[in-house]
């Protein structure tokens, strides 16, 4: 299967060999694009550190608590089924597209970077479903059910977006690995699940407990 051209060439501008390949997520019934696994065992130059540093290829992983939100909806569809959905910081657009698998009514995945819109579009034609898309979130009307959130807390200086995803949806679900334990009264810690990176970063075990965090506006 040909990897979308414009995120191949975009891949290679930043790491030279590395390539796209379609991968299926374990644990799921999805496949998404990813950069293949053998090229992140190898030691990259000084310059390649450098521009994945500057521009990282974040559409390029399943992220642990992109992995861990996909399960946790496709066991529990209840979540979003007949439900007009939100994927905040999409990424790859992982959640989003569990969460049209799990019926939901409308999903739309929002990310600032175009390459992640482009990432999105592709795994979603890669798993047969139809989404919307966005680069702007506080564009949306409050008009969703549900915002999906994974991956985003990645750094305590985004904790007050915690706030601004209720402006836009009638509850949130929030998928993190990295900010533990944040205390927010409108936020309940509903369970714990355990996940990896894809293709795996060998990330200290810690980062592959998912903490799944539950508010309501």
């Amino acid at each position: 299967m040909t990897p979308p051209l414009q995120l191949q060439a975009a891949l290679s501008d930043l790491l030279g060999d590395a390539r796209l390949v379609s991968e299926p997520l374990p644990g799921t019934d999805l496949k998404l694009w990813l950069i293949d696994a053998q090229n992140m065992d190898r030691a990259f130059s000084p310059e390649e550190t450098r521009r994945i540093l500057d521009d990282p290829p974040y559409w390029a992983f399943c992220w642990a608590s992109g992995l861990a939100l996909t399960r946790f909806l496709a066991e529990q569809p209840h979540w979003v089924k007949g439900k007009r959905v939100l994927d905040f910081g999409a990424g790859s657009g992982v959640a989003a597209i569990a969460a049209a698998k799990a019926g939901a009514l409308e999903v739309v995945a929002c990310d600032l970077d175009p390459l992640a819109i482009q990432a999105c579009r592709a795994n979603a034609a890669l798993n047969d479903v139809q989404l919307g898309y966005s680069t702007d979130f506080f564009a949306q009307a409050d008009r969703f059910d549900l915002i999906l959130v994974a991956d985003v807390l990645y750094d305590r200086a985004n904790l007050p977006l915690l706030d601004e995803f209720l402006s836009r949806g009638k509850e949130a679900l929030v998928a993190d690995s990295r900010v533990r334990d944040f205390k927010h009264p409108l936020y309940d810690r509903i369970g714990t699940l355990d996940a990896l990176t894809l293709p795996d970063l060998a990330e200290p075990w810690e980062f592959r407990k998912v903490s799944l965090y539950h508010a309501v506006r």
